[in-house]
């Protein structure tokens, strides 16, 4: 059985200056702190849900997922820094500190907050949107974890896709 560990993020939050929507999940996967970079589970579907999204080649290396994330003005990180938690289990998760998120938001553009998964969702609620001195639209998304098997691709982009390009922040990224 597997133990709690008391885990820091590891590699922190990626964005620019022209990140115009942050997406977070919960605390990285224990692939993703080994790859020290979001979504390393080869099975989540994050990154061949985004590409396609925005038409695009689906990045393998980090550089190629840095660049991908620059062109499309997206910025990733995870509501919590710090927690203990069991491998990769969000419902294991205790003791959360959660990330600066006004730090970010007072760097970029970000307009929208998409929160990839119920238990990241919940997590901003109850930690992250009580903190924010500026009110700001945000939205809870299916998880694109390979765990919500229940939520096939097709969902995916048809949810995520329709959310970004309703975004008015986000509008030039489809053009």
């Amino acid at each position: 059985m597997a133990e709690y560990q008391k885990l820091t993020h590891g590699f922190g939050p990626y964005y620019d200056h022209g990140s115009r929507v942050l997406i977070l999940g919960s605390f990285p996967s224990v692939k993703s702190r080994e790859q020290q970079f979001f979504y390393g589970h080869p099975k989540n579907r994050f990154w061949p849900m985004i590409s396609a999204i925005f038409g695009k080649e689906e990045p393998k290396t980090i550089e190629e997922k840095k660049a991908f994330l620059e062109e499309a003005h997206l910025a990733l990180y995870d509501v919590i820094e710090e927690c203990e938690i069991k491998n990769s289990s969000d419902a294991s998760i205790k003791n959360p500190v959660v990330s600066d998120l006004p730090a970010i938001l007072e760097k970029t553009q970000v307009s929208l907050i998409l929160l990839n998964g119920k238990k990241a969702g919940d997590l901003f609620l109850r930690y992250q949107l009580p903190t924010l001195k500026t009110p700001i639209e945000y939205a809870i998304m299916p998880s694109t974890s390979p765990a919500n098997a229940a939520v096939s691709m097709a969902d995916l982009l048809h949810t995520w896709g329709t959310k970004l390009q309703k975004c008015s922040a986000c509008a030039c990224m489809f053009m």
